[in-house]
C-alpha cells in the first residue's frame, strides 16, 4: 500500500485534474486526534462537485482504501468523506465561504502537492 502522504497528494492531483478550485492539503497530526490530513476542495456546481466525489472514491480505491464514511450529497453542497486517516471536504465555493474551514483549521500545516 502507499504511503498516506503520497495518497493524500494522489487525491489532491486528481481533484486538480478534475478543475476543482483551491484544492488544499492541511497536516493536521500536530494540532488534532481527529485525523492526519484534511483535503479542502471547492467546485462550481452539482455535477462537478459530483465528478469530485467520485475521482476522489475511485483514486482512494485504486489506492487500496476502502472503508469510508461519507456525509453529504453533490446536492447539499457539502460532502465530508471520512477515510479515517484523511478526511475529505468537497464544497460549493458560497459553502466552503460560510464555514471557513481553512481558517478554522489555519493552525494545521499547509502542504504543497
Amino acid at each position: 500500500m502507499m504511503e498516506l502522504l503520497e495518497v493524500v497528494k494522489k487525491i489532491a492531483c486528481a481533484l486538480d485534474e478534475k478543475k476543482a478550485l483551491d484544492v488544499k492539503i492541511l497536516d493536521i497530526t500536530k494540532i488534532s486526534v481527529l485525523a492526519d490530513y484534511f483535503i479542502l476542495a471547492s467546485g462550481e456546481n452539482s455535477n462537478q462537485l459530483q465528478a469530485m466525489i467520485d475521482i476522489v472514491e475511485e483514486t482512494m480505491y485504486k489506492c487500496g482504501i476502502n472503508s469510508k464514511r461519507v456525509e453529504g450529497s453533490a446536492n447539499s453542497a457539502w460532502v465530508l468523506m471520512d477515510y479515517d486517516d484523511v478526511v475529505i471536504h468537497v464544497f460549493s465555493k458560497e459553502e466552503r465561504e460560510f464555514y471557513n474551514l481553512d481558517k478554522v483549521w489555519s493552525d494545521g500545516e499547509v502542504v504543497e502537492f
